[in-house]
């Protein structure tokens, strides 16, 4: 059994610990609705140019002089994948859910006799994933340190993959990310960036498209102009999204870091009320064992 004297150490010790994530907690709530704010403003914009690459895209898919951003190189057998994660942890299972996503698709690639490669935006990412794939990896993002990621941070990331892909170090580049919901809820996302992805509802209305819009200058020269952008903004989105997401993950876990700690301390503190009293009744039964021998 404990003495009395472990038993305040460890009381004092879990109340200390409480504080820190009481702390933490309300960090994470006033950088949450910051970041949520941010996430929540790039949506509209990513998507509205996704819909416009799409229906660009549509009437120049087949043509020969396309952009290879948009069409790829017609081959599927080098695998690029961007995993964005957090760069700092205690965010319960965050950053664990993407990089679970990312093995899973690297094994189900390498399954089926496809060559992957990986560039990393977070620590914590590249720390998970290296344990089993250090020899796919080929570049590394941290922001650590970062009070808040820029649009030209994300661009920088675009321009990497742009040029291994002018290199033809890839064929496809697919994108994963945790989504945003909620606080409690962000959705690991896995999103294809080169090809760029074409709904197929877009493609019967290629002719309708043509027939109803001129382009000037021509389709391949805006998508020369816009497909690079829309990969630094989709880039951008998916920091954004995993930002929010990382607050709302560590709010919800210093949550449940403090209730659990308050459980803790209740169950110690009457384990230390217990011990005490029978300390107490011990020595009374000493002093009247001893009264009575006299």
């Amino acid at each position: 059994m404990a003495s009395l004297k472990d038993l305040r150490g460890r009381i004092n010790s879990v109340k200390s610990t409480r504080k820190i994530t009481q702390a933490m907690k309300m960090v994470a709530a006033a950088k949450l609705r910051r970041a949520q704010a941010q996430a929540e403003a790039a949506r509209p914009y990513a998507e509205r140019m996704e819909a416009i690459l799409a229906s660009l895209g549509a009437v120049v898919a087949s043509s020969p002089t396309a952009p290879r951003m948009l069409v790829g190189n017609g081959a599927d057998r080098v695998h690029l994948l961007v995993v964005v994660t957090a760069d700092r942890g205690l965010a319960g299972p965050f950053n664990t859910n993407v990089g679970r996503l990312a093995r899973n698709r690297i094994r189900a690639l390498e399954a089926e006799g496809k060559q992957v490669k990986l560039l990393t935006v977070g620590r914590k990412g590249a720390s998970f994933l290296k344990r089993e794939f250090a020899s796919r990896f080929i570049a590394e993002v941290s922001f650590a340190g970062r009070k808040r990621v820029e649009f030209a941070d994300a661009e920088a990331v675009a321009v990497q993959v742009t040029e291994l892909l002018e290199e033809g170090a890839f064929d496809v580049c697919s994108l994963i990310y945790n989504r945003f919901r909620n606080v409690i809820t962000q959705i690991p996302t896995e999103q294809r960036l080169i090809p760029a992805p074409i709904p197929e509802a877009a493609a019967p209305a290629t002719d309708r498209l043509a027939a109803l819009y001129d382009y000037e200058p021509t389709e391949e020269e805006i998508l020369a102009t816009l497909l690079p952008r829309n990969l630094a903004i989709q880039i951008y989105r998916a920091i954004l999204e995993s930002a929010a997401g990382e607050q709302g993950a560590r709010m919800t876990a210093m949550d449940n870091a403090t209730r659990n700690a308050g459980e803790m301390i209740n169950k110690l503190t009457l384990n230390y009320n217990r011990t005490r009293q029978a300390n107490i009744t011990r020595e009374l039964i000493e002093i009247i064992s001893g009264a009575e021998a006299v």
